[in-house]
């Protein structure tokens, strides 16, 4: 068997390196199997203020997951149930 080329966690630490740790994805902690385009509360908190897609180094989700939320946030503004920009919120007037 081959040994890895990365020094042992305990290595990096006595030279006072930081070791991170690998984050879950929120998603698969909750059991949550697909994300539902109806489901508002789930889609927007990986929403940023722009109302653009949050990134996954950001969010922590893992490929599968980030994917599926993708879908589920292109659907929703299809439907019209979420913004495609955050100056789609807006009235008119309230831009001006």
């Amino acid at each position: 068997m081959r040994e890895s080329k990365r020094p042992p966690v305990e290595a990096e630490r006595e030279r006072g390196e930081r070791v991170r740790k690998k984050r879950a994805c929120p998603l698969c902690r909750r059991g949550i199997e697909e994300v539902d385009y109806k489901d508002m509360g789930l889609i927007q908190e990986f929403l940023t203020g722009k109302a653009s897609i949050a990134p996954r180094r950001r969010t922590g989700t893992c490929a599968a997951h980030q994917r599926s939320l993708a879908r589920a946030v292109k659907n929703a503004r299809e439907l019209a149930l979420l913004p495609f920009t955050a100056d789609h919120s807006l009235t008119w007037r309230e831009r001006r």
